[in-house]
């Protein structure tokens, strides 16, 4: 038998059940050996009945004194009660609509069972047990000690259950991994220095450990297996960008970076001097840049960018800059002209919305060099688009721009150009290790003097009227406001105000007479940069929104948001939602409006009033969350990851980057991990590497 073979070839198995494990990803030998426990239960211990205590998980053995069967509930359902007796004491065991267990359990058999007891309903401290995890009848003499143990706990479903993927798991564990030559994956050296278990030995221990320093020691193995390869993969894909073509070197800072600097109404942060000197550093290297920028929201990541486009520009070469929307990008557009047209620098500007004629001048213009700096939107990366002498390319907000059009826009020079990635989505350092493994990282923590801190207060649905008659006093002072809501329009599933309906509610309520303005996902383009323009020219007041206003717009004047609904909102979200205000000289104040129904969201809402660093938000969120869907809208095209928790095992992670590095320089360890890699990632590597 091969790993590759059909599951349908396993002992046990057959073509029905193929279908039904393949509806679980198992598909073949290696997905079965793959296909980890979810948990374990522990039944090393056995438990005498005398001493059994109320609500602690427990593994018992004793015999079936008498077994009764009897209708109860309001369907009739059938409960089965058997009593136990291990000579210590007595246990009545409950089994609800499990009829047909009456043929297993007779009076007589002995019985090996775990859960959890408690005193029976007026049993008069005789202990019952009905939340039963597992138990098994016990076969003649069979010996109930030989039967203890860890039982690993699989993702099951109602026709493949636990027993099922033990015994098929057991059998070929024991009878054909020895024939199934499994590979190892990592080279000799690296599993010795890190004391890492063979493979084998760690796929069995991970399936049945005989105890718990065994399952962890499996389970470190496999771990550091799966994140190793990964790491591995992301620095070769770092290293194969570096050395695909030939990168700009960037001579040391001049006049024009120097005059910009001076210009400046303000000093640069120390977090912003630092990273601002790591992308010096990179530029002056002939390889190509790939540095990614995370600040927080208002950190002042745009002036970082800037002063990289004019570096390249002294020295010769053109910049461009991607923002993810119009209105983004022309606010960039506007900001750029006026603190670059004096020091002499042309600056140009390409979205959709230019005419068809407007956009090919456009296009002539840069290929023609005259063009130092464009600012864009998507229309960048579209055909016809060609610079002369591209430098380096800046992307705005990472999250709304796939690795592919990142590449699309690298492309469009004849040269190499640097890559400046700018996100303000704070992004927890174990997937900014495992997301953007390929890129090198600058962190911008310190919030510039002048910004105005955010207050951020919790408040109940019924404080409501109170809240906006306080939002109405700062319009009527001169200020703007948000209010933000989860859902677009009203539906029947749902009793949350819509968007639709609050901007009803408000613009003939308590702000009748004031400008207020809608925005929204399913809102044509054109009808919403109109919106959000007249918002940004204070034409309009109170703009309603759902989260389409999370990418940035600056309007300094904006000091007040309402978020309705806040637990329906993840905190990361939350975070950017909140940095569109505190943007301007006023007191800014965010209330949060959230009846906060369970724990979770009272937990996730309390952190947000109490802190305004996104990336400690961004750490709670991850572990209030967990990594799948904090990574669901990442479009990172990584591999799932089947045992590793980039969460939990941040240690192990850091190892595995350390042994991947080591991997890289060491030519034998190389050959040795190239063809695994190309094995086991094909698909997922394979997306990433064509770019």
């Amino acid at each position: 038998m091969k790993l590759s073979d059909s599951v349908k070839y396993i002992k046990g198995v057959g073509p029905k059940k193929a279908e039904a494990l393949g509806k679980l990803g198992i598909n073949t030998v290696y997905d079965l050996l793959t296909y980890y426990p979810r948990t374990y239960e522990d039944q090393s211990v056995l438990t005498s009945i005398g001493k059994l205590k109320p609500g602690v998980q427990a593994t018992v053995a004793g015999t079936i004194l008498n077994l009764q069967e009897k209708q109860g509930g309001r369907r009739g359902m059938s409960i089965l009660t058997a009593m136990v007796g291990d000579g210590t004491g007595f246990l009545t065991v409950t089994w609800f609509n499990q009829k047909f267990l009456k043929n297993k359990l007779k009076p007589g058999k002995r019985l090996f069972v775990t859960g959890k007891a408690a005193y029976a309903y007026g049993g008069r401290g005789q202990l019952a047990m009905s939340q039963v995890h597992s138990f098994e009848v016990l076969e003649g003499e069979e010996d109930a000690e030989e039967r203890c143990g860890i039982l690993p706990v699989y993702p099951s479903t109602e026709k493949l259950n636990q027993k099922y993927f033990r015994k098929i798991l057991g059998e070929l564990l024991e009878k054909d991994l020895p024939d199934l030559q499994l590979p190892e994956l990592i080279p000799a050296g690296i599993r010795r220095h890190y004391e890492l278990l063979p493979r084998a030995a760690a796929l069995k221990a991970i399936h049945f450990p005989e105890d718990f320093v065994q399952l962890k020691e499996a389970r470190n193995a496999l771990a550091f297996e799966e994140l190793y390869l990964i790491q591995c993969g992301l620095m070769l894909l770092k290293k194969k960008n570096q050395q695909k073509g030939k990168g700009i070197r960037h001579l040391v800072n001049s006049r024009k970076v120097g005059a910009l600097l001076a210009s400046l109404p303000f000093k640069l942060t120390r977090d912003q001097h630092k990273a601002w000197q790591e992308i010096c550093k990179d530029m002056e290297s002939p390889l190509p840049m790939r540095r990614l920028v995370q600040g927080d929201v208002g950190s002042g990541k745009t002036v970082i960018a800037m002063l990289a486009l004019v570096k390249t520009v002294e020295n010769g070469f053109q910049g461009a800059m991607m923002a993810p929307t119009e209105i983004l990008a022309s606010q960039h557009y506007e900001s750029f002209k006026a603190q670059l047209e004096p020091l002499g620098l042309r600056v140009g500007f390409l979205s959709g919305r230019l005419t068809k004629k407007k956009r090919e001048e456009m296009y002539a213009a840069l290929s023609a060099g005259e063009y130092d700096i464009v600012i864009g939107t998507h229309a960048l990366i579209q055909e016809g688009v060609d610079f002369a002498r591209l430098g380096l390319v800046v992307t705005d907000e990472q999250h709304r721009f796939g690795i592919d059009q990142r590449a699309a826009l690298e492309k469009k020079g004849n040269l190499t150009p640097d890559v400046l990635v700018m996100t303000a989505t704070p992004i927890p350092r174990t997937m900014t290790l495992t997301v953007y493994g390929d890129l090198d990282v600058s962190l911008i923590r310190e919030l510039p003097p002048g910004r105005q801190p955010i207050r951020t207060f919790l408040r109940q649905p019924d404080r409501r009227e109170l809240i906006y008659q306080y939002v109405r006093t700062q319009i009527e002072a001169g200020r703007q406001a948000y209010v933000v809501c989860p859902l677009i329009e009203g539906s029947e599933d749902s009793d949350l105000p819509s968007a639709e309906e609050v901007y009803d509610e408000l613009r003939y309520g308590i702000f009748y007479g004031i400008p207020c303005g809608l925005v929204h996902g399913r809102m044509k383009g054109t009808d919403k940069e109109a919106v959000m323009e007249a918002f940004y020219e204070n034409k309009v007041k109170l703009l309603v929104s759902t989260t389409v206003i999370e990418v940035g717009v600056n309007v300094p004047n904006a000091s007040m948001m309402v978020i309705e609904n806040a637990d329906r909102f993840g905190l990361a979200q939350l975070h950017q939602l909140r940095g569109r205000i505190g943007r301007g000289q006023y007191k800014s104040y965010c209330i949060l409006v959230s009846e906060g129904k369970t724990e979770n969201a009272r937990e996730r809402l309390k952190i947000m009033e109490s802190t305004s660093d996104g990336f400690q938000l961004a750490e709670e969120d991850l572990r209030l969350r967990g990594p799948g869907q904090f990574f669901g809208h990442m479009q990172h095209g990584l591999p799932d990851l089947k045992i590793a928790d980039v969460l939990g095992d941040m240690d192990i992670l850091l190892q595995a980057r350390e042994a991947a590095a080591a991997t890289l320089e060491n030519r034998e360890d190389m050959d040795f991990v190239l063809p695994v890699l190309a094995a086991q990632y094909r698909e997922q590597f394979a997306r990433i590497t064509e770019l």
